[in-house]
């Protein structure tokens, strides 16, 4: 997961925090990142799943999309700087209720992923005509770019990656966050405001890429050490890193963007159609929605599946999946770890279509051993969102 050892790696606001934990630091995304702490992956991922893991994620890329000429009306402010943004993306932006936060892909006119990112909609009426975004680290500059030319002077793009973003992820991280800013906890999964905590405003999602119910939190830099001590100082909560990060999303069953997506990839390919908005399916509208939409009706050649190998050895990307009959490469790892949780080896890649129904027995080849393993329903761990009741 590491980036080349030579780039000039950038800094999150608690780098020094890491350190002082005796964090194991290690290029991703351009940044000096937490691989992991004194207590090892496992034990970390283990933690997250039983109690209540901090992550920092200040590489990613939120930012604030700021309509330039304001009507006053919130309805009709949302409704215009939604149409900027789809011509961008596969989801329905326009229908967003206020505070809530949408799942979405950007692509490009090939109809491949350049990005899986978030978009959501303020619930504070003063803010109407504004969304917040979050990007992947890798891609943020790029993404940026493309936002701030698909709107040019009609909003005003705001990064804030000068920041803090954090994940409290994990079954006691709600009781946590109640301690904290208590109006957040009252959240419901994929929704998110603005909160204050100690006269500092503070955002909060209700979300993660863990599986888990949790909480993203972006803070102001001046205010990220001490609210990152706050969290920590409670027994619940212990600080987990990248390591951990990505096998539990991996046993969630959720795709890592540059591993499991990329730029030749199809919304339909990734088995993430629900990203696509039912209207945006039926109207179009955005980069590549030609082959998008002839891919959701007439189907792909190969489709993104999970991948459980015998034994106890983790297969890695770039592994060859193999019809055990004839041993022809019917596809390709694309990410791959143990699975702490399941106690096992868990992969994901993509094979051709007669080869995705779950129990289909397929082989890895593994440093030219082929070695056997089935195709296996996602999530290989359920998920755990909170959603209120209705």
């Amino acid at each position: 997961m590491a980036d080349s050892p030579s780039e000039t790696l950038l800094e999150t606001p608690l780098a020094a925090e890491h350190r002082a934990l005796g964090a194991r630091m290690v290029p991703f995304g351009g940044y000096a990142m937490p691989v992991q702490y004194p207590t090892g992956i496992i034990a970390e991922h283990k933690w997250t799943r039983e109690h209540a893991g901090l992550f920092d994620v200040s590489h990613m890329g939120p930012s604030f999309l700021m309509l330039a000429e304001k009507s006053g009306d919130a309805e009709r402010d949302h409704a215009a700087v939604a149409a900027l943004v789809e011509p961008l993306v596969t989801g329905e932006i326009r229908a967003l209720k206020p505070g809530q936060v949408r799942y979405t892909l950007m692509t490009n006119d090939a109809g491949g992923v350049i990005d899986d990112l978030m978009v959501a909609r303020s619930a504070r009426i003063e803010h109407s005509g504004t969304l917040y975004i979050v990007v992947n680290a890798g891609t943020k500059d790029g993404d940026f770019a493309l936002i701030e030319k698909a709107v040019g002077g009609r909003a005003r793009l705001h990064r804030a990656d000068d920041g803090a973003l954090l994940a409290l992820q994990g079954p006691e991280a709600a009781a946590v966050m109640r301690g904290l800013v208590p109006a957040a906890a009252d959240l419901g999964f994929m929704t998110y405001g603005s909160f204050e905590w100690q006269g500092a405003r503070v955002m909060v999602s209700r979300s993660g890429y863990t599986g888990e119910d949790g909480f993203e939190i972006l803070v102001p830099a001046d205010r990220a050490k001490a609210f990152w001590d706050a969290l920590l100082a409670d027994q619940r909560v212990k600080p987990v890193g990248l390591g951990a990060r990505d096998s539990l999303r991996l046993e969630a069953g959720l795709p890592l963007n540059g591993h499991d997506l990329d730029a030749t990839t199809s919304p339909v390919e990734a088995n993430l159609a629900f990203a696509v908005s039912k209207r945006r399916r039926a109207e179009g509208g955005f980069p590549g929605a030609a082959r998008v939409q002839k891919e959701l009706a007439e189907g792909t050649k190969r489709l993104r599946v999970g991948i459980a190998p015998e034994g106890k050895a983790p297969v890695r990307e770039g592994a060859a999946i193999l019809d055990i009959a004839s041993g022809r490469q019917v596809g390709t790892v694309t990410s791959g770890t143990f699975g702490p949780t399941v106690n096992a080896p868990i992969a994901m890649g993509y094979v051709e279509t007669a080869f995705t129904a779950p129990g289909t027995k397929v082989a890895v080849d593994v440093r030219g051993k082929s070695l056997p393993a089935t195709i296996a329903e996602m999530p290989f761990v359920p998920h755990r969102y909170y959603r209120k009741p209705a």
